[in-house]
């Protein structure tokens, strides 16, 4: 460990300010993202909009996608007119974005409000992984990206506590935490970066130019298309899991454990007596902040084209059987499979990519190691649209058995009414009912469609690095 404290000492002041910046901003982002997924879709009782799972999927992935598609773009603008200007912009968007949330319940309206949103986060992403790419070296790279990673799931982690405490006011919330950058800005100094006076129409059409050279680099494009089956296997934690955990999973268990040892997290974060799924699913964030460094230390010599392929495959298996069992304790258990996997992973993903990428175009390059998550969540958003709607959404199946046995579907009713009424025309109670539609429906099947998309990206980074790959440090 002596070895850790010896490269954390070699650290500009810039590095902690960037890594400061980006825990409150996924603080703010993960307090609204990680609940986004339940108030789409959740009956409207119990304060959801009553989207189906399929226009939760458009909007979470096709939104989502192009969030971390324009960083293509807006990397290259970052690195012409100033990264402490674009953050700015990128801090009073995000804070104005989040105000007027609450104002839109329609379909077109939360989407149109979620994609300017969306170029918030994307003035906002390459910036901060160029900062810490140019203030590490190879030698502080490894351990620099693993504080990076562990900075992200402090504010991951953070951020939903607190928004589960003040749910009905989760926008006004995150838009107050997101604006508190605007005091760290004060302190943050750009890295080198050259000024420039070129024309504006110049420089645009440099950046496109720029695009057109990257994209020509077909292994490197090869990369990003393999790297993007982890992101659409990755997402379903934000995607799918808290709505499966919501519809499916009992976690009374634990409840009644904080209810005896740990009353304040009983008593905030629950439904009745069930733990929110939010709260559950968040032990993500939780394990990958005590385990970060440890692990990113682990990896540190070994490839990072190796270290990903085994972390995709630990976290696939981990992630497939987050959705198998009814049991909460199985599927905590999964998530720290999954997380494990996560850490070993993800940061190399960023460390890679810094690695190549020319010293003069560092945010361009950051900006395209967006690409891979970009395609993961409009394909995430697939996956947990449609697909989880035909194969897991507890009301689509309630409507299913209701349909499969002539009973009566009142659409005027909201989900959770309806699918009480369904129950009781079944001559059962909710839970009785749940668990019918379990061992009728399996619902549990969609761990399948997880575990394939995984294992798919893992074996084809193995053949990417056995074939396409030709240094021996990556």
């Amino acid at each position: 460990m002596s070895g850790i404290v010896k490269i954390i000492t070699k650290y500009p002041k810039t590095f902690w300010v960037a890594n400061s910046i980006e825990l409150i901003e996924r603080a703010a982002w993960y307090g609204f993202f990680m609940l986004f997924a339940n108030y789409l879709t959740e009956s409207s009782d119990l304060g959801g909009l009553e989207f189906t799972q399929t226009q939760k999927g458009t909007i979470m992935g096709v939104g989502t996608g192009i969030l971390y598609f324009l960083p293509v773009i807006t990397g290259a603008i970052a690195d012409r007119f100033g990264y402490k200007k674009v953050l700015s912009i990128a801090f009073t968007v995000y804070v104005s974005a989040f105000l007027l949330f609450p104002f839109f319940h329609s379909f077109i309206g939360v989407f149109i409000m979620y994609l300017y949103l969306a170029l918030g986060a994307a003035l906002f992403k390459p910036i901060i992984s160029a900062t810490i790419a140019k203030t590490t070296n190879e030698e502080t790279s490894s351990i620099g990206f693993g504080i990076f990673y562990m900075m992200v799931n402090i504010g991951a982690f953070v951020g939903p506590l607190i928004t589960l405490l003040y749910r009905e006011n989760t926008f006004y919330i995150v838009g107050g935490i997101i604006a508190l950058n605007f005091i760290l800005l004060l302190l943050y100094k750009e890295p080198n970066r050259e000024n420039t006076d070129e024309p504006l129409g110049k420089s645009i059409k440099k950046i496109f130019t720029n695009i057109i050279v990257v994209f020509s680099d077909l292994k490197f494009m090869i990369f990003l298309l393999i790297i993007s089956g982890f992101w659409t296997m990755y997402n379903q934690l934000f995607f799918s899991l808290p709505v499966f955990i919501s519809q499916w999973v009992d976690s009374s268990q634990i409840y009644y454990f904080f209810s005896d040892h740990l009353p304040f997290f009983a008593k905030n974060y629950h439904v009745g007596n069930q733990m929110d799924a939010e709260f559950i699913t968040n032990s993500d964030a939780m394990f990958i902040i005590i385990f970060q460094i440890f692990i990113s230390y682990l990896v540190m010599k070994i490839k990072p084209l190796s270290t990903m392929v085994t972390g995709i495959i630990i976290a696939t298996i981990g992630m497939g059987l987050t959705v198998y069992t009814q049991n909460v304790m199985f599927t905590l258990g999964a998530i720290l499979i999954f997380s494990i996997g996560e850490m070993s992973a993800s940061p190399k993903i960023t460390e890679y990519i810094g690695r190549i990428a020319p010293k003069d175009k560092k945010a361009l390059f950051m900006g395209f190691s967006f690409i891979p998550l970009f395609l993961g969540n409009v394909f995430a958003g697939i996956v947990s649209g449609p697909v989880y709607q035909r194969i897991s959404d507890k009301y689509e199946l309630a409507n299913r058995y209701a349909s499969d046995n002539n009973l009566k579907i009142n659409l005027n009713l909201s989900k959770n009414q309806n699918f009480e009424a369904i129950a009781h025309q079944a001559n059962l109670n909710s839970h009785e009912f749940s668990n019918l539609l379990w061992n009728q429906y399996h619902p549990n099947n969609f761990w399948i469609v997880i575990f394939a998309i995984g294992i798919l990206a893992a074996i084809s980074l193995f053949i990417y690095d056995r074939v396409l790959t030709s240094k021996k440090n990556i």
